[in-house]
């Protein structure tokens, strides 16, 4: 495996592409076999289903303190409880938090204490039907980039701590093959002068996440936090619930592989580049690339529904979108403070 880094377009240069021994139908569980994260501290948002649940429950399984950062308290409780029984670590935790909203944003990371060595930006909604938020943005984009944007903002200081201690911490930003679908309209981010497409939206806030991955690493690689996107592939999870599934008449055309057929994954698969990109060894030192199948993705060659797309790794437009959102979730956005003393209880 090859750890050289992109160049400053953000193309994998040459043989420096990272490959893993794991592939497409590999497991979040195969992926961190082995793996002992004893002592590391992990949020994971949106892991209260899908494939945020299953990579919390391998990365307890591993043996880290995961906090599941959720919505649904209650729902979080409950899921945090099942983990435990499932794998013996009783260091779950569960935390409130909505992407949607900024002051709880910024509550969450006011309220978080100690290092932290993995932030997986998890959580989403897809194809949603028009929303906005207090603040009068398009939810998708809201929830899908500038929350977890603010979030990992929230928490710098906190990432900066872990990376000292333990020698690096990771961001993991999930993605989606539906980033091919659309670059960020710097002109009109929140749809306001444009007709309403739920996948453009979709599409623009999947690009973000990459983007964000890119910036991220390139500021933050110095203080030891590397960021990673990538994409899971397709499962049926309750992302699905504005689509349905295939045979929905909903789901738009060019969804399905071009073989005409889609290949779904388990949620187990689907976890499995997260897991890798969270805590396994090959991605030591690794950051600002984005995955699929365990894989560093190749260039999109049209009309495949696979690779990253030019307007996914165009630096410029990195820290470009990088300081709009600051700007747009201020003051929560660049705050740093050092993290207070932790004990784990």
């Amino acid at each position: 495996m090859s750890t050289d880094f992109r160049d400053s377009t953000g193309t994998p240069k040459g043989p420096s592409r990272i490959t893993t021994p794991f592939g497409a139908h590999s497991t979040a569980a195969e992926v961190l076999a082995g793996v002992d994260l004893t002592g590391r501290r992990a949020i994971v948002t949106g892991s209260t289903s899908g494939i945020g649940v299953e990579t919390a429950r391998v990365l307890a399984a591993a043996g880290a303190e995961v906090t599941l950062a959720v919505r649904d308290t209650a729902a979080g409780a409950r899921t945090a409880a099942g983990l435990t029984a499932a794998t013996g670590n009783p260091h779950l935790r569960v935390a409130p938090l909505d992407l949607g909203d900024q002051a709880s944003v910024a509550a969450f990371g006011t309220a978080w204490e100690g290092p932290l060595h993995i932030l997986v930006n998890n959580a989403g909604i897809m194809a949603a039907p028009l929303t906005r938020t207090a603040e009068g943005w398009e939810a998708q984009f809201a929830v899908n980039h500038l929350g977890h944007f603010a979030l990992a903002c929230g928490v710098r200081g906190a990432l900066a701590a872990g990376a000292a201690e333990a020698g690096e911490a990771r961001i993991v930003s999930v993605s989606s093959v539906g980033h091919l679908a659309a670059g960020v309209d710097f002109d009109d981010l929140h749809f306001e002068r444009r007709p309403y497409d739920e996948w453009q939206v979709y599409g623009q806030s999947k690009t973000a996440n990459i983007l964000f991955a890119l910036e991220a690493d390139r500021r933050w690689a110095a203080d030891g936090i590397r960021a990673n996107a990538l994409t899971p592939g397709r499962i049926r999870t309750n992302l699905m619930r504005y689509i349905g599934d295939e045979f929905n008449p909903k789901v738009p055309a060019g969804f399905e592989a071009t073989s005409g057929a889609v290949e779904w994954k388990t949620v187990e698969e689907g976890a499995a580049t997260s897991a890798l990109l969270a805590a396994s060894p090959l991605l030591a030192g690794v950051g600002g690339r984005y995955f699929e199948d365990c894989a560093e993705a190749l260039p999109q060659v049209p009309p495949a529904r696979r690779g990253i797309a030019p307007h996914a790794r165009a630096a410029e437009a990195a820290a470009r979108l990088w300081e709009i959102s600051a700007g747009l979730t201020a003051p929560s956005a660049e705050r740093a403070r050092p993290p207070r003393d932790h004990r784990r209880s």
